[in-house]
């Protein structure tokens, strides 16, 4: 599952020895398209769906704009993950809960 959601390029990219960074990482690994794919799909469910948007704006409260939109575009990779591992269908509940 991580490694998909890093794959898409919707974690950091951290490097943390004994809770110190340690340098910034390669930002450029992973798939451009699938990460674009993602912010894109959180901007929808943003504007269309009402868990996404809560969620949304209780992290846009605590940080940045472009945070709380990756923050979604991460939970939508963990959803499209476990529905093609599992083949089932999307559920927002287990998505935004």
């Amino acid at each position: 599952m991580g490694n998909f959601s890093s794959y898409c390029r919707c974690v950091d990219t951290k490097r943390v020895s004994n809770g110190k960074k340690k340098g910034r990482g390669n930002a450029k690994i992973g798939n451009k398209y699938l990460a674009c794919a993602f912010v894109e799909a959180a901007a929808f469910a943003i504007r269309f769906c009402p868990q996404a948007k809560r969620f949304y704006d209780r992290k846009k409260a605590k940080t940045m704009t472009e945070v709380a939109m990756k923050a979604v575009a991460h939970k939508l990779a963990h959803a499209a993950y476990y529905m093609m591992r599992d083949g089932t269908a999307f559920d927002v509940t287990r998505c935004f809960a």
